[in-house]
């Protein structure tokens, strides 16, 4: 297995012989509903660039951090897209061409070579709920967890035991209306769970910058070494690594008994 880190939530899998290119901002700024003085974010002039190889595209949400739409539309329209429902509309009006949206529980099989499985995810809001994702190698049974948010269902441990979880470490929290990410309350929990082997974050990272009237009123929770720390405590030898923008990271896991 290896991961490339491309900041905020944007990561790509490589997974025997495919490509998955998840949540991806690639270019340009993000920008929330057309109000970049609301909240903007822009990526180090190194990591404005594409990919070369794509197989599939894995969004786990429909909004801009995760299905950015600037990265979309340059992206190849005929490249398979799996996805939440919402996620899903946004790349249909982009016109691309093989778009699967899987409901809580549906899989999708990549190739006859990779199983993808929709879990619940991060709550949007009072009436929407985004997805996560269980990704496994058939033939090796090599898996990776990905909620970008810090909400792991209950029944994730049912899957037990997960090679590589992707999730945030950190909280961030917003006055009066509470966390938008928590993973200072749940990375330990995940961990304890699941007994990956590796933990990598994801949400607060890559050399972004942000700006805008969000972004200052944004309190920041939790840290690497406080996870690192806290599995220490409890007799945890999952290890958390911090990644690197845009430098691809070999994973070497040891087979494990499910």
């Amino acid at each position: 297995m290896h991961l490339t880190y491309f900041g905020a939530n944007s990561w790509l899998l490589e997974l025997g012989q495919k490509h998955i290119l998840i949540d991806p901002w690639l270019v340009d700024s993000l920008i929330f509903g057309n109000m970049p003085w609301l909240f903007k974010g822009d990526k180090p002039p190194a990591l404005d660039a594409l990919p070369d190889q794509i197989d599939l595209i894995l969004l786990s949400q429909g909004l801009e951090d995760h299905a950015h739409r600037p990265t979309l539309e340059k992206l190849d329209k005929t490249i398979p897209v799996v996805g939440s429902e919402n996620a899903a509309t946004v790349v249909k009006e982009l016109g691309y061409t093989q778009v699967t949206a899987l409901g809580f529980g549906q899989t999708f099989t990549l190739a006859d070579q990779i199983e993808i499985r929709a879990l619940p995810g991060a709550p949007i809001g009072p009436f929407l709920q985004e997805n996560a994702y269980l990704i496994k190698q058939l033939e090796s049974g090599t898996s990776l967890y990905y909620e970008p948010h810090g909400y792991p269902p209950d029944q994730l441990k049912d899957y037990a035991p997960i090679d590589v979880v992707i999730s945030p470490v950190v909280t961030l929290e917003l006055p009066l209306l509470g966390p938008i990410i928590q993973g200072h309350r749940t990375a330990l929990q995940l961990a304890q769970w699941l007994q990956p082997q590796v933990f990598l974050p994801t949400a607060a990272g890559g050399g972004v910058e942000y700006e805008g009237v969000l972004d200052s009123l944004l309190n920041q929770v939790g840290s690497l070494e406080e996870l690192r720390s806290q599995l220490a405590q409890h007799n945890l030898s999952t290890q958390v690594i911090d990644p690197q923008p845009k430098e691809a990271l070999e994973l070497n896991l040891t087979p494990q008994m499910a």
